[in-house]
C-alpha cells in the first residue's frame, strides 16, 4: 500500500517479508508499519538519521520526558541487599510435591 511517505505494510506482512521491506528502505524508501491501520514505526536508511542527536542523548531526553525508563546501572544494585535463604532449594520442594 502506498503512502504519503513512501510504503505501508502492516506488521503481518512485514514478518512476512521483511528482507523485501528492508531492500526498499536500504534503497532510500520510507517504509510506514501499521497496526491495524495505524502508522507505529517508520523504517528509513541510516543515512536519513544522521545529523540526529546521538543515541545516549535521545534516550536521555525520552527518560526526562517520562517516555522510557533506563536500565538500572550495577551502581544502582549495590542498594539491593541480597537475601539468604534458608532450608532446602525450592527446586527441591517442588520435586517432592509433584510425587
Amino acid at each position: 500500500m502506498k503512502h504519503a511517505a513512501g510504503v505501508s505494510v502492516g506488521v503481518k506482512e512485514l514478518k512476512d517479508r521483511l528482507t523485501h521491506y528492508l531492500a526498499i528502505a536500504a534503497q532510500g524508501g520510507r517504509v510506514v508499519v501499521t497496526e491495524r491501520g495505524k502508522p507505529v514505526a517508520l523504517m528509513c536508511p541510516l543515512t536519513q538519521t544522521r545529523g540526529a542527536a546521538p543515541l545516549a542523548e535521545r534516550m536521555a531526553r525520552l527518560a526526562r520526558a517520562g517516555v522510557i525508563t533506563l536500565p538500572a546501572t550495577k551502581a544502582g544494585f549495590a542498594r539491593i541487599r541480597k537475601v539468604k535463604i534458608r532450608g532446602k532449594p525450592l527446586s527441591q520442594t517442588v520435586l517432592e510435591d509433584r510425587r
